[in-house]
């Protein structure tokens, strides 16, 4: 397996991946209305994440088969069609940094792919003098997070343009040293 930078040339391939990780690990949370209209409204690839640099993937034979990423933005969580305004820089002395965009192939689930982006993405934001994660967390992604040290510290409701209801449990953590 190779962990790597994602790059714009990969985003066909993320968008892929990101349909099937939510539509096969999110169906014991979430009806298939609220799945498909999630595809379309919310999970999607942040360009963002890729210029600034901080979205990862896991290939297998050349194949994605996780992605996951980090932000040093405003933005909490939701690809390119969540977005409608600038996505102002945070301040590592008073602001958490984010935890992004974490899909996982259905077949390599429970593999420790996620754990491992995590941790990456927690490195990294440390070594761009962050002392906190944030992030919005699905209730599917809710266990893993968890066991990484996250605790829940607010609960909403998204509610799309057609009016189906996605709750994100907003989560945090505070950074030590590896």
């Amino acid at each position: 397996m190779v962990t790597r930078l994602a790059s714009f040339e990969d985003v066909p391939a993320l968008q892929q991946l990101i349909a099937e990780s939510v539509r096969r690990l999110s169906r014991d949370y979430y009806t298939g209305r609220q799945i498909e209209s999630a595809i379309k409204y919310i999970f999607g690839v942040d360009s963002q994440l890729l210029l600034d640099r901080t979205y990862y993937v896991i290939e297998e034979d050349k194949v994605i088969i996780a992605c996951g990423g980090w932000s040093k933005r405003k933005t909490l969580y939701g690809g390119d069609q969540h977005k409608d305004k600038a996505d102002p820089l945070l301040d590592p002395e008073k602001d958490a940094a984010r935890i992004r965009a974490f899909f996982v192939h259905p077949e390599w689930a429970r593999k420790g792919l996620g754990r491992h982006i995590l941790q990456l993405c927690e490195k990294a934001a440390m070594k761009n003098g962050f002392t906190q994660m944030a992030l919005g967390a699905t209730l599917s992604g809710v266990p893993l997070y968890r066991a990484m040290g996250y605790t829940e510290i607010d609960r909403t409701d998204e509610i799309m343009p057609d009016n189906e209801v996605m709750p994100i449990i907003k989560m945090k953590k505070n950074l030590t040293i590896f």
